[in-house]
């Protein structure tokens, strides 16, 4: 093999690894910018001329542990589908025993403009392994400054290794935004939102969007499913809430077996147990008006609901799944 025929298989772009796709349906998935630079490469090798691989396509396959990655990446202030930008690290608060809460710095007063219950994709290599999650900011897609991320630690998860050597000032690699629910005030009378531990993420936007924003006169029933009530993420923001005239909060605690230690304020809106069909049918009868039900949780959780609401005449189109 000559050496340029070396040089050319050098820039060739990598074939991402199963671990590298978040598995959150993002467009352009890791795949299709691997397929697009994989064209881009082929075209320039075909004409011979290496100025058009431009710097973005080596921006991208970088990995966060080379030397130039840093640098290429964090003058990148603008989050991006394609490739990948550095944010730094804030603030890192422990809210239960394996979830986080994590706040990372944007440049100036910019902001993220995420559209509601967006999710963006976070990078991290373990062991030489490169890895990728998709996770839901829960800060307002407008804020400035700053977006916060809520994450459950799972003590097997080759992410969860990474996340947990997180401090403050570490530089975090991140791209998107992807998905989201086109939501648009008082199109809907009401809304159902069955949210299962961190499910609850795509859901404070969304309901923050509604209660700072006068003119909208949603009703907003949500549902969080917890283990305990001290694994209730968050509770001062959403009794802060819960406070809206429009905004009922139900809680679902599957392993705790009484109400009676609870504060007095929770005890009313919290159920003992799962949330199965007879309860669904409950909430539902309980509405103010039609719902329209947002679900997020694990797959298990999302078919269970789907079934469910199935069961309570809830049909399919009257649904959105994160």
């Amino acid at each position: 093999m000559s050496g340029s025929e070396q040089d050319w298989l050098a820039l060739r772009p990598r074939e991402p690894s199963p671990s590298q796709c978040c598995g959150g349906g993002c467009k352009p998935c890791i795949y299709d910018v691997y397929e697009k630079e994989l064209a881009q490469w082929e075209r320039a090798k075909a004409k011979q001329d290496k100025s058009l691989l431009t710097e973005k396509r080596e921006q991208v396959n970088l990995p966060p542990s080379h030397p130039g990655a840093c640098a290429l990446m964090s003058s990148n202030s603008v989050l991006n589908p394609d490739t990948f930008t550095a944010f730094s690290v804030s603030s890192v608060e422990q809210l239960t025993e394996d979830t986080y809460q994590y706040k990372f710095e944007l440049p100036g007063n910019s902001s993220l403009q995420l559209s509601l219950g967006q999710h963006i994709v976070l990078r991290g290599v373990v062991n030489g392994l490169e890895v990728q999650r998709a996770y839901t900011p829960i800060s307002p897609g407008n804020a400035e400054g700053y977006f916060e991320v809520l994450i459950k630690c799972y003590e097997a998860g080759l992410m969860s290794q990474y996340i947990k050597t997180w401090k403050k000032g570490d530089m975090v690699f991140w791209r998107g935004p992807f998905g989201g629910f086109p939501y648009q005030p008082n199109k809907y009378g009401e809304l159902l939102m069955l949210a299962s531990g961190t499910g609850l993420a795509p859901m404070l936007p969304i309901l923050q969007s509604i209660t700072d924003n006068e003119e909208d006169e949603t009703f907003v029933t949500l549902v969080g499913c917890f283990p305990t009530f001290d694994k209730i993420y968050l509770k001062p923001l959403l009794q802060d809430l819960a406070r809206y005239w429009n905004i009922r909060i139900f809680y679902i605690l599957s392993q705790e077996t009484s109400l009676e230690k609870l504060p007095w304020s929770y005890q009313e809106n919290t159920y003992t147990g799962r949330l199965n069909e007879d309860l669904m049918k409950t909430i539902i009868n309980s509405c103010r008006r039609r719902p329209f039900v947002l679900i997020c949780g694990s797959s298990a959780f999302n078919e269970d609901m789907t079934r469910y609401l199935k069961a309570a005449g809830i049909e399919e189109n009257s649904c959105f799944v994160f």
